[in-house]
């Protein structure tokens, strides 16, 4: 909270882009809601942050009930009927966990075993003696990288032959170089475009951006960030030039189906969610991703 009233009280920002995490955007808009002052692109999927919708807050990745929907789909489609879930104990965690009881209700499902491990940790002992014992086909994660990739080598040593699913914000540069060797096949959903891709318009924007500022190593969340600030960028175009925040709102709020490269959103006075795009990767060997 302290940071986001410097910002807007020391430094009079007009407008904030990019926020990171669920139980760290919850208290930030405790303070950038009722200052009235624009949060674009915050790095979380969390439902808490985006129901009840509020004026000041416009979302661009989908939302991890999105990612879990994705990935539930994909463990059924792919024939995998038992599914257990591996959770950071916070906000996060339990977005992530309540996406995949929703994404199995709705398929008349429920999820075989659930287990939650502490936050800023990699004490995994506990959820790997809990889900090995299930035997799932499939584990959903929703942690950071390093619990994660513990969690993960730990599962194979004990000889599981479950599929391993984490969502976007596990950061899967930083998994996949945990992870080294252990890393194959294990899939990341996604919630921006390939990034090393050549099809889409916006990713090679991006790209030719990236090499001229001498960043040669594309990732997921840079593609991201990349997105966040053309939607910030083609706000601020509609809003013209008598710019307030308000008239900022209501520019974005009117910014129907755009299209900035090959990737969608919109917004609305009821909506705010932007996008919701979500694809599949995997790790293939020596840690790249194949889609």
């Amino acid at each position: 909270q302290a940071a986001s009233k410097k910002l807007i009280e020391e430094h009079k920002v007009f407008a904030l882009l990019g926020y990171v995490g669920t139980p760290t955007g919850t208290e930030h808009i405790k303070v950038t809601a009722p200052a009235k002052v624009p949060l674009v692109g915050m790095f979380t999927g969390a439902e808490a942050l985006r129901a009840p919708m509020n004026r000041y807050i416009f979302h661009v990745r989908a939302s991890y009930y999105d990612e879990t929907d994705k990935i539930v789909e994909q463990v059924l489609s792919t024939g995998g009927k038992k599914i257990a879930v591996f959770y950071q104990n916070d906000g996060y965690g339990q977005a992530g966990l309540k996406g995949v009881e929703i994404a199995m209700t709705k398929r008349n499902l429920k999820i075989d075993a659930v287990a939650p491990f502490e936050r800023n940790t990699v004490k995994v002992d506990e959820a790997v003696k809990t889900l090995n014992g299930a035997q799932p086909d499939a584990v959903v994660m929703i942690g950071a990288y390093a619990a994660c990739a513990e969690f993960i080598k730990q599962m194979k040593k004990a000889g599981s032959a479950a599929t391993f699913y984490n969502v976007s914000f596990v950061g899967s540069t930083s998994l996949a170089a945990a992870l080294g060797n252990e890393g194959n096949g294990v899939a990341i959903s996604q919630v921006v475009p390939f990034p090393w891709g050549l099809s889409i318009p916006v990713v090679k924007e991006y790209q030719a951006a990236a090499k001229k500022a001498g960043f040669v190593d594309y990732n997921f969340g840079a593609m991201e960030g990349f997105l966040t600030a053309k939607v910030m960028v083609e706000g601020l175009r509609r809003a013209g030039k008598n710019l307030t925040r308000e008239n900022l709102i209501d520019a974005m709020e009117k910014m129907q189906d755009v299209d900035l490269g090959g990737f969608f959103v919109t917004y609305s006075p009821k909506s705010h969610a932007g996008s919701k795009f979500v694809d599949l990767t995997i790790i293939t060997r020596g840690g790249k991703f194949q889609r």
